[in-house]
């Protein structure tokens, strides 16, 4: 079955980074676009940064200019890279992929950014 584990979350400075990383097995991941989520206390979760089987990327408003997807296929793996992280970035970040029109999720790492 498809699994998607997160790592790299924790406590950080306002104005610091920090880079997530997702593994994904179960799923042929060449093949595949996937996708960042948040949810923060109380708000919906948020698409945050998408990145397609060809390598082609999109970021949320919110974080344009500041956070990178990326991937690296041999790994079966889906980067984050977080720069100048603000308050309002605190949150579960979550790693997605759509298969056979079907959701799946990992299981969340907490972010936190200190003012």
């Amino acid at each position: 079955q498809v699994q998607l584990v997160e790592s790299g979350g924790g406590l950080v400075q306002a104005g610091g980074s920090l880079r997530l990383s997702c593994a994904a097995s179960g799923v042929i991941f060449i093949r595949f676009a996937m996708d960042w989520y948040r949810q923060a206390p109380g708000k919906q979760r948020e698409l945050v940064a998408s990145i397609t089987s060809g390598g082609n990327t999109n970021c949320a408003d919110s974080v344009k200019g500041r956070f990178t997807i990326s991937r690296d296929n041999p790994k079966s793996t889906v980067y984050l890279q977080m720069n100048r992280l603000k308050p309002e970035d605190t949150a579960i970040y979550y790693c997605h992929v759509a298969r056979n029109s079907r959701d799946y999720w990992g299981q969340g790492t907490q972010v936190t950014v200190s003012s």
